[in-house]
């Protein structure tokens, strides 16, 4: 097994034990982790399950967004087609040698 292929099955092996938990937490916080960890009522707990990821996806997305505009901002623009076709005619033209 190479490397990358060690650090796919870790990606792999966390996003499923997150998914896990997430959906345990999210579906079964009243029968399952309430009775050891009792941190809120099970609305709340629900509420605070769902906001965090849609705000954490909302900001990402703003991020995109922010980055998109700072490149479209700061790249020059390209050479109009007619420069680049009279620069490739004048390359094609053999050169006079001395």
């Amino acid at each position: 097994m190479s490397k990358d292929q060690a650090i796919g099955g870790a990606i792999l092996v966390v996003c499923v034990v997150v998914a896990v938990f997430y959906l345990v937490a999210l579906f079964g916080y009243q029968q399952l982790i309430q009775p050891w960890l009792n941190i809120g009522s099970s609305v709340d707990v629900r509420f605070w399950l769902i906001a965090v990821p849609v705000f954490v996806a909302f900001v990402a997305i703003l991020f995109i967004g922010a980055w998109i505009g700072y490149t479209m901002a700061t790249t020059p623009p390209p050479k109009p087609i007619e420069e680049i076709t009279t620069e490739q005619n004048n390359n094609d033209k053999p050169q006079p040698t001395q």
